[in-house]
């Protein structure tokens, strides 16, 4: 493989784990807020009450996100597969 081949398989893998991470870490990020501003206005100060929202919601949407997910990382791992194909 070229310099060139493999500075672009790590920016496709780059891309490919942006896409992964990114709406699960963007669901905790918005539970997290909305959880901070109700504690905020109501002076809540439970510490369980900003964990277990978060936790929930992450693994609903990792289950809901799972399809997608997966298809990403097959065609991903098709990819590479056809690279690896291709070099011989």
């Amino acid at each position: 493989m070229t310099e060139e081949q493999v500075l672009d398989l790590a920016r496709e893998a780059i891309y490919t784990l942006l896409k992964l991470g990114v709406p699960i870490m963007m669901t905790g990020l918005v539970i997290g807020l909305t959880v901070a501003i109700f504690q905020a206005l109501t002076q809540i100060q439970e510490m369980t009450l900003t964990f277990v929202p978060k936790i929930i919601v992450v693994f609903v949407a990792l289950i809901i996100l799972a399809p997608y997910m997966i298809d990403t990382l097959q065609a991903f791992m098709s990819g590479i597969a056809d690279k690896i194909i291709s070099l011989e």
